[in-house]
C-alpha cells in the first residue's frame, strides 16, 4: 500500500526507536563469559528486527540496538546524552547554519578493511533518501537540498507519480575530498550536528550497494562490535556480535563481545537473569515489578529514561474522523485513570503523562494549555462521548492492538477496562503474537483498530518526540496525522538558534497536539532492568539502553 505524501516538508529529525520496550521473540543463547578472554561475552535481551539490518530502513528498538552496536556515526552519544565527535573530526556550520562542512578522521575502517570515507556517508544518505526505495527513515533527509516533496504531475496524493525523497543524488551533498563533505540544507537548522548520532546517518561500505538485501542479513559496520561471521544472526533466536578489534574511535570496548537474545516474553528473560543465564536486562516484566528490587538488590535498575507510552487512533477509522473523532479521542483520554493504572500495574515505575515528551528532556513542561485532557474526568468524558453520538451514534467495540510478546497485556487490559467502565461501551485489547506482526499491519495501514505506540528517544531534544511521530509524512507518523499549524510551529522551533526560544515553540506545538490527540499520551517510563552477579560496570544510558561496551565479566 502506497502512503499518501501530502503537505509541506519540514525539518524532520529522528525516527528509529519508535516503539519503546519492544517485544521479543524466541531465544536461547550462550551463557555469558564462556568464550573469549578479558571482558568475556556479555548477553543481553533484545527482539527480532522487523527488517534486514539497513540503517535507513530500521525504525524500531530491536534492530536499532544492533545497528548502534555495529556501526559508528559522525557523532555518538554518551550515557548522559551528550554528543561527542565519533567518525567526524569536525562539523563546522556557516553563518546561518544552513550549510555544514564535515571532516572525517582518516583512520576509521569498516570491518572488511576498507576505509570509511566521505563518499560512504554520502552514498548511504542518498540511498536512504531515495524516492524509489522509500526506506522507513527517508524523511530524515528531507531538509537536505535535493530531497523532493510533491504530489506529481496530477497534483493528487497517493498516486504513482508522487515524489517523496531524492530522485537521483541529492544536490545538497557534495564530496569535497576523500575525508570531507559538505551538507547544504533547504533552510537553517542549528541542531543538525546533534542528529548525526542517529542510525539513519550511518555510513555504508561499498559492498553494501552491490546487494542491499543480502548485506542486511550479514551487515559490515565500522562500530564497536561486528557480526560474528555468517549465520551469527539466528532469526527469532539471537545475534552474536564480537568485539571489533580494528575500531579506532574515541570509545572503548571492555568486553569481548555481545550476544543479544530474542525472548518470547519478558518473563522468560527475567527468569534467565535470575538463573544466571542472562547478564543484563532492560525490561522487567509486569509480574515482577513489585518484587524485582528486593529480588535483585543493588543489581536492580529503576531510573528515569527518555521513554513515552501512548496509543494511536487513526482518523481513518470509523467514528474517529473529523469533529466526531476529535470528541471521541478526548473522551477516551479522559476515561483513563492513569494514576490508578501506574500504581497498580507498574508499581510506581511509570508517571502519568502531562505532555508528549519526557521529563528528562530539557524544555519539558507540565503546564501546557489543554493538558487537562490527560486527567481522569469521567463526567466530562461521558459528556464529550454523548456530543459525539449526536453527530453519529457509536457502533462496534473499541480495541487497542498490542504485541503479546512485549509485556503489554496488563496495561492494555487496564486501559480498556477503564474506558469500558467509564463510557459504557465494549472495549478490549487485541493481541498480536509478535512485535513484527503488529508492526507490519501498522506500517501497511491495514490495521483496523487503535494500537499501542510510544517513543524511545534517539537524541535528547523535544523535537525528537514530536517531528518523527506527528509531522506531516514523518516516517513514524503511524496515524497519518497532518496539521499545518503544528508543522509550522515545529519548523519555526527547528530553525531557532536559541534553545529556550526553540523549546517555547515546541511547547506551543504540543498544545496543538493536545487539542487534536493524534496519539493518546499515557505515561512516562523509567528504565526498569537489572544485571547478573557475574558482571560489573553496568550503566544504563539516558535512552534506557545499557552501555554495553563498558560491561565486564567478574
Amino acid at each position: 500500500m502506497k502512503r499518501s505524501r501530502i503537505g509541506v516538508g519540514i525539518v524532520a529529525l529522528a525516527a528509529a526507536g519508535s516503539l519503546a520496550l519492544a517485544g521479543c521473540s524466541t531465544g536461547g543463547g550462550d551463557k555469558g563469559g564462556e568464550n573469549g578472554g578479558g571482558g568475556g561475552i556479555i548477553t543481553a535481551n533484545g527482539s527480532e528486527p522487523q527488517n534486514p539490518l539497513i540503517p535507513t530502513n530500521t525504525n524500531e528498538v530491536g534492530g536499532g540496538k544492533i545497528l548502534d552496536a555495529i556501526f559508528a556515526g559522525l557523532v555518538s552519544y554518551g550515557a548522559d546524552g551528550a554528543p561527542h565527535n565519533e567518525v567526524a573530526e569536525s562539523i563546522e556550520p556557516n553563518e546561518d547554519a544552513s550549510e555544514f562542512t564535515i571532516k572525517l578522521r582518516e583512520d576509521a575502517t569498516f570491518t572488511d578493511g576498507t576505509p570509511v570515507k566521505a563518499e560512504n556517508f554520502v552514498k548511504a544518505w542518498n540511498q536512504g533518501a531515495s524516492n524509489e526505495l522509500q526506506h522507513l527513515s527517508n524523511y530524515f533527509f528531507e531538509d537536505i537540498e535535493g530531497f523532493e516533496i510533491n504530489d506529481g504531475a496530477d497534483g493528487k496524493p497517493g498516486t504513482d507519480d508522487d515524489v517523496y525523497g531524492a530522485v537521483g543524488d541529492m544536490s545538497g551533498l557534495v564530496v569535497d575530498g576523500d575525508y570531507q563533505f559538505t551538507v547544504k540544507l533547504k533552510q537553517p537548522a542549528s541542531d543538525f550536528p546533534l542528529r548525526l548520532g542517529y542510525s539513519a546517518f550511518y555510513p555504508l561500505p561499498d559492498v553494501a550497494f552491490e546487494d542491499l538485501e543480502a548485506f542486511g542479513q550479514n551487515p559490515i559496520g565500522n562500530g564497536l562490535y561486528k557480526v560474528d561471521g555468517e549465520g551469527a544472526w539466528e532469526h527469532d533466536v539471537q545475534i552474536k556480535l564480537t568485539k571489533n578489534e580494528d575500531y579506532t574511535g574515541p570509545r572503548e570496548v571492555k568486553n569481548d563481545g555481545l550476544t543479544i537474545v530474542f525472548y518470547a516474553s519478558q518473563d522468560a528473560a527475567y527468569a534467565d537473569l535470575q538463573g544466571g543465564n542472562l547478564d543484563v536486562l532492560d525490561a522487567i516484566p509486569d509480574a515482577a515489578l513489585a518484587n524485582f528490587a528486593s529480588d535483585l538488590g543493588d543489581r536492580a535498575v529503576n531510573q528515569p529514561a527518555a521513554i513515552f507510552q501512548s496509543f494511536t487512533i487513526p482518523e481513518r477509522l470509523e467514528h474517529f474522523g473529523g469533529e466526531e473523532g476529535k470528541l471521541r479521542r478526548a473522551a477516551i483520554s479522559m476515561a483513563i485513570d492513569r494514576d490508578e493504572i501506574t500504581k497498580v500495574i507498574f508499581d510506581g515505575t511509570r508517571t502519568p503523562a502531562s505532555d508528549f515528551t519526557s521529563p528528562v528532556i530539557d524544555g519539558w513542561s507540565d503546564k501546557l494549555k489543554g493538558a487537562e485532557v490527560l486527567k481522569y474526568n469521567p463526567e466530562e468524558a461521558k459528556k464529550l462521548w454523548a456530543e459525539a453520538d449526536k453527530l453519529s451514534p457509536w457502533t462496534g467495540s473499541f480495541e487497542i492492538a498490542y504485541n503479546a510478546d512485549g509485556g503489554h497485556q496488563a496495561w492494555v487490559d487496564a486501559v480498556t477496562n477503564s474506558v469500558k467502565n467509564t463510557l459504557g461501551i465494549d472495549a478490549a485489547g487485541k493481541p498480536y503474537p509478535t512485535f513484527a506482526e503488529a508492526r507490519t499491519e501498522i506500517t501497511n495501514r491495514t490495521i483496523t483498530t487503535a494500537f499501542r505506540t510510544g517513543w524511545q528517544a534517539d537524541y535528547p531534544g523535544l523535537f525528537n518526540f514530536l517531528g518523527p511521530l506527528y509531522a506531516t509524512n514523518a516516517g513514524s507518523n503511524d496515524g497519518d496525522y497532518s496539521s499545518a499549524e503544528f508543522d509550522g510551529l515545529l519548523k519555526q522551533g527547528a530553525q531557532e538558534t536559541d534553545p529556550a526560544a526553540a523549546n517555547k515553540l515546541f511547547q506551543e506545538a504540543q498544545e496543538v497536539l493536545l487539542a487534536d490527540l493524534p496519539a493518546t499520551p499515557l505515561w512516562y517510563s523509567n528504565v526498569t532492568g537489572g544485571f547478573g552477579e557475574s558482571v560489573d560496570n553496568v550503566q544504563f544510558g539516558w535512552n534506557s539502553v545499557p552501555v554495553y561496551q563498558d560491561i565486564t565479566k567478574k
